[in-house]
């Protein structure tokens, strides 16, 4: 089983590009990273008339796309929608998992806050908070704090926690 660790923050607080520079640190260190990533808006994830759709309008739970150098899924998740669940269901050949958003899910987070976003941090403690990417020491004090640019001591605390 994958070890997940969720990404959470307010937009525009830096998540996905926290998100792209530890997976180039981790996968330069030989681990194989998925990664989940919630949407708050309607995305169009296969296009209708196509033969994946037409597959998955004709009852198919599971339509995969597969073409000589990628695939794509096209899955019902009406249930299991938190990432350790998804990780579980999908991302089994993964040595760990990088989710982003999922802020109200449960599992263990690390949390990117700027002060420049003046906004309060998303989750706490006991929402599983278990570290802070920050340009703020006084938020959550008892917490590891880490800088922006800290990618390689993020990835251990990461590695060492997996």
């Amino acid at each position: 089983m994958s070890k997940v660790f969720t990404v959470v923050g307010h937009s525009g607080s830096g998540k996905t590009t926290l998100v792209e520079k530890l997976l180039r640190e981790l996968s330069g260190r030989g681990l194989r990273v998925a990664t989940i990533k919630h949407a708050h808006h309607k995305v169009v994830l296969d296009t209708p008339g196509k033969d994946s759709f037409r597959y998955k309008e004709a009852g198919a739970v599971m339509s995969m796309l597969v073409t000589s150098s990628e695939l794509q899924l096209v899955a019902d998740a009406v249930d299991r929608r938190e990432p350790e669940q998804l990780a579980q269901r999908f991302l089994g050949e993964a040595d760990l998992v990088l989710a982003e958003g999922f802020s109200h899910c449960s599992g263990v987070k690390i949390e990117v806050l700027r002060r420049e976003c003046a906004k309060p941090p998303r989750c706490t403690v006991e929402d599983g908070l278990i570290a802070i990417v920050t340009d703020m020491d006084d938020v959550y004090p008892q917490l590891p704090h880490f800088g922006l640019e800290d990618i390689a001591a993020i990835a251990q605390f990461v590695l060492d926690r997996k």
